[in-house]
């Protein structure tokens, strides 16, 4: 059975993209648009649950993001690829090198989670937890992330995607699935050229973080600050997040 996905461009590299929490495959701003298919194949995945899967029932967790992805890369015969993964999807990503590590010849994370657990405070938790039943909530959680700077009306906009492309099963599931991520060992030290790019103003998964949990995991990791962005450089600053990531795939 088909898996639905996005594809952008015809080029000979192939790069599997996976999203965050309150993405989809059409939930990447205007990252797209500015993408070298000359060069690039682009697959952006849906998760069970989300987008055009919306209807598909699943277990909602990393292995199965994974299954489905390496699922996906055998129906299009793509042996060898790399990988985009935004906020929790750099924990999806992460879990499809763990799977099959001889097939990922890059891997890139976007304000992306880590392979072990999220810590949260009281107050975190309520807001993240609450966030599957309550709008007010993923509000709260995208304007808190972008450092409280970007106009209301986008905000809105990121989370009526949000509320539209996904179940509150999935987006329930999917929170336990990332912020119970716990597989660091089996990922540690692959040797795999490995790029993180955080937002300057995201205070949740910005440079410290990223450097206690992607930089200690990959001996060639690079981390790369995006100035005037904060969780989403998808929407924030796109044009400048697809140079710096297809620099890094095409070197």
């Amino acid at each position: 059975m088909s898996i639905p996905h996005r594809t952008v461009g015809s080029g000979p590299h192939h790069v599997f993209c996976l999203h965050g929490w309150f993405g989809s495959s059409q939930g990447w701003g205007s990252f797209p648009d500015h993408l070298d298919g000359d060069r690039f194949t682009y697959h952006f995945v849906d998760y069970r649950g989300y987008g055009a899967r919306k209807d598909v029932e699943g277990d909602y967790s990393l292995q199965e993001i994974a299954q489905d992805v390496l699922a996906l890369a055998d129906e299009l015969g793509v042996e060898r690829f790399s990988l985009i993964g935004h906020s929790m999807g750099g924990a999806a990503v992460q879990r499809v090198l763990a799977v099959a590590p001889d097939r990922v010849e890059k891997m890139v994370g976007i304000a992306p989670v880590g392979a072990m657990p999220t810590p949260f405070d009281d107050d975190g938790r309520a807001l993240f937890f609450g966030a599957p039943e309550h709008r007010e909530n993923r509000y709260g959680i995208v304007d808190l992330t972008t450092g409280n700077r970007l106009t209301p009306v986008w905000v809105n906009q990121v989370v009526e995607h949000s509320l539209e492309s996904s179940t509150v099963a999935s987006f329930a599931g999917h929170l336990d699935a990332w912020a119970g991520a716990d597989f660091v060992d089996e990922v540690k030290g692959q040797q795999l050229p490995v790029l993180a790019v955080v937002g300057e103003h995201d205070p949740a998964l910005g440079e410290a973080t990223i450097r206690q949990t992607w930089e200690p995991t990959y001996p060639s990791c690079r981390v790369e600050v995006m100035p005037n962005a904060g969780h989403y450089p998808t929407d924030e600053t796109p044009v400048r997040l697809a140079t710096v990531v297809e620099a890094f795939l095409g070197d």
